[in-house]
């Protein structure tokens, strides 16, 4: 099993075409194969991360989006920021979040918390 590092983009996208004929029908973890499969999604994750890294929304498109995915409204997100109008105040980034909105937010709907402690975007109207 001869496998190298993902150095240049040809490297990666050589890699790529291996990883990608293995999807449709994936080895056995263990097998030499499967082995080889694990190997290699490990050196394309850390050449994308490296190369392609996409940063995290910033807290209110955070909650905003989980909110879209769940058909949540403002309302359901009380119990983890607090009165309906401090929801409100929140998504339009007038206060920033607390740490026990952040974490209410992420413990009760999953929103990773490093995306709720990034800085907020300032509104245009602030």
């Amino acid at each position: 099993m001869e496998i190298r590092p993902i150095h240049t983009k040809a490297d990666y996208k050589a890699a790529l075409r291996e990883v990608s004929a293995y999807f449709d029908n994936e080895p056995e973890p263990g097998t030499p194969d499967g082995d080889r499969f694990e190997v290699l999604l490990t050196l394309v994750e850390a050449y994308e991360a490296k190369h392609y890294s996409i940063d995290l929304p910033d807290p209110v498109e955070a909650i905003k989006f989980r909110m879209e995915q769940g058909g949540l409204t403002p309302k359901d997100l009380v119990p983890a920021i607090g009165r309906q109008n401090r929801v409100y105040e929140i998504l339009a980034r007038k206060p920033p979040l607390t740490l026990n909105m952040i974490w209410r937010l992420h413990e009760k709907f999953g929103i990773p918390a490093e995306s709720l402690i990034r800085p907020t975007k300032l509104s245009a109207a602030t």
